[in-house]
């Protein structure tokens, strides 16, 4: 199937307020996080991908005109670096359209913009390109395909370190729990869809907040709950930690190299995992009470 990744989002929390690198491009070891996520999908046979471009397109296309496989692949070099004999390659087999859908578009109008490229494909995959895991994505697309939702997306606990209270009409507060402890998913960021999302987009539409939620309600929006690796890399902090786990060799996410990489996650970065994008949320409870939470990241 094919991929759309939405990579042209300023990333604000990324910015070091010297460079106009997207979020994407933001290295974890000799590789960007952008390059991660195409190389998950490449792992699982899904190699056609259409990055939608905005702020620092420049960046992404520059990269991949001038990629060097050397740096991630084994090689043999002879007569002084004349002749280089790779031993494998990463991206040889891959199929990227660069389209550029604007600087301040919202990802759903970002989708709409690219859906020529998605030609009659009845169903394609969707990524925030942000964010990393180990999800078998095999299962999760032969349970959306034997079902009849528009769209599914990775539902996965909410790894937020804060507490949410419960409280009554008198403002009593009658019980405390951290969000991680709650009945709670957040969007993952991993979508699969059929073209009815496309028909569905308005002009101008977020995804999620507007299209998806359109869908939602009439039953046609399902989630895929997984409680395996999962991380964002919405912040500096989390990209440092991505970094340095990567440094440690314990890279989880990096499917397609088992062998030399430690897949298996510590239970420490388990727990030092932390949520992106919070907005809160007024659930009733029942009885007159209710309940602050949290919910998905919804950009």
């Amino acid at each position: 199937m094919k991929v759309v990744l939405f990579c042209g989002g300023y990333g604000m929390r990324m910015r070091d307020g010297t460079s106009d690198t997207p979020k994407p491009m933001a290295m974890i070891g000799s590789r960007p996080l952008l390059w991660n996520v195409m190389r998950y999908y490449a792992h699982f046979g899904h190699t056609e991908f259409i990055l939608c471009l905005g702020y620092g397109a420049k960046h992404i296309k520059d990269y991949f005109l001038n990629y060097e496989e050397t740096l991630s692949n084994d090689f043999v070099l002879r007569d002084g670096g004349r002749d280089i004999e790779l031993l494998s390659r990463d991206i040889s087999g891959w199929t990227i359209t660069f389209a550029q859908t604007g600087m301040e578009t919202p990802i759903g109008e970002r989708l709409r913009r690219v859906r020529d490229h998605l030609g009659d494909d009845e169903m394609f995959l969707a990524n925030y390109a942000d964010v990393l895991t180990d999800l078998p994505l095999d299962e999760m697309i032969e349970t959306f395909a034997a079902g009849d939702a528009a769209a599914t997306m990775l539902a996965v606990r909410p790894q937020a370190a804060f507490h949410a209270i419960e409280y009554g009409d008198d403002h009593r507060i009658s019980a405390v729990e951290t969000i991680s402890e709650m009945n709670l998913r957040q969007n993952g960021g991993y979508f699969v869809m059929r073209r009815e999302v496309l028909d569905a987009l308005d002009e101008g539409d977020d995804l999620l907040t507007d299209t998806l939620v359109r869908l939602s309600k009439e039953g046609k929006v399902a989630a895929h709950p997984y409680d395996g690796f999962w991380m964002p890399a919405d912040s500096v902090k989390e990209r440092a930690q991505l970094e340095n786990m990567h440094n440690r060799g314990h890279r989880p996410w990096a499917l397609w190299d088992r062998d030399r990489f430690d897949c298996q996650q510590p239970r420490g970065d388990m727990e030092r995992r932390r949520t992106p994008d919070r907005r809160r949320v007024e659930r009733p409870s029942g009885g007159g009470r209710r309940k602050w939470d949290a919910t998905a990241r919804v950009s």
